[in-house]
Order: C-alpha cells, then structure tokens, then sequence
C-alpha cells in the first residue's frame, strides 16, 4: 500500500459510484452507514469528494451536503477497511471542510456513531434541546424532503434510521 501522502483528494466522477457502492457495503450491512439508492448516489456525485491511491482505487469518499445559507452536513463518509488509521478519513473531513468553507458555510452537521474520530476534529455532540437554527429556518427546513434535513431536526419519522447516532455539530 501507498504511502498517506501519497493519497490524492479530489471531486469524485460518475465512474467513481461503483466502487463506492463496494466501499460502502460492508458498512451498510453492519448498520454504520445508510444505504443509499444508486440514483441517489449518481445525483450527489458533485457533493463527493474521494481519497485515490496511486493506483487509481477509491479508496474512501465523503460527501458535504448545503441544508440551508449558513449550514451543511457531512455525508457518507467512509475509508476501506485497509485503509483504516492511516490518516484517509481525516483528510477526506479535512477537504470537506474547506469545500464547506468555499460554499460559504458556517457550521457543519453529522449524524454518526463515531463520535470519537468527529470530535478530534472540533464537531461536539448535539442535545436534544438544543436550539440549532433559528424559528423561521426551522420552519423552512420543515418543508423538505431531504432525509438528512430531517435527520438534523430530529424529526420522529426518521427515528428508526438514527437509532444509536448521534447528531454532531461543528461551527467554522
């Protein structure tokens, strides 16, 4: 295996989903990651970044998602499994965070079961009371059909798919 820095970050490709999808299988099937349909995955190909080795094999992706003018979510982020503890994860967040940045977000949101690896990286655990957005941005977000827009409002709809995540926010 290459060496970390040896790792290119880039924008993923349509060529990249089905590996992918083969990335994202085993997660899926342990209950770590949603699964997610292919027209969903083809739609958001422009939100992925991925983690390339030397090679050419995907070897991680992760997705930022625009919720709102000030607001984004950290999506689908995942490192082959020999890959792990070699540093991909944090530099795929990394590039996520500067991409936010550039989009012009404020605070980024994850829903999650790794909890320890988000909070290295400054996100910090969300309350059930805590207030996120403001009364009038709530109510818009309402009104969408995104299941993550509804997975940050806490909504009881989408409760059997959070079940054991936890909601995470970091401010920029």
């Amino acid at each position: 295996m290459s060496a970390p820095d040896e790792i290119l970050i880039r924008s993923a490709r349509t060529g990249d989903v089905p590996r992918m999808v083969e990335l994202m299988e085993p997660l899926v099937a342990r209950r770590i990651l949603l699964g997610k349909d292919l027209v969903d995955l083809y739609a958001a190909v422009p939100e992925f970044l991925v983690a390339e080795e030397t090679g050419g094999s995907v070897i991680g992706y992760g997705a930022v998602h625009v919720m709102w003018e000030q607001l984004g979510e950290v999506r689908t982020l995942g490192v082959s499994e020999e890959w792990l503890g070699r540093g991909i994860g944090h530099r795929l967040l990394s590039a996520l965070e500067v991409r936010a940045h550039d989009l012009g977000l404020k605070q980024l949101f994850c829903l999650t079961f790794e909890t320890d690896f988000f909070e290295r990286h400054g996100f910090e655990q969300v309350g059930e009371d805590d207030e996120l957005v403001a009364a009038e941005v709530y109510a818009e977000l309402l009104r969408s059909n995104d299941e993550g827009v509804a997975e940050f409002l806490d909504l009881a709809r989408v409760k059997p798919n959070t079940l054991g995540n936890t909601r995470m926010l970091k401010r920029l």
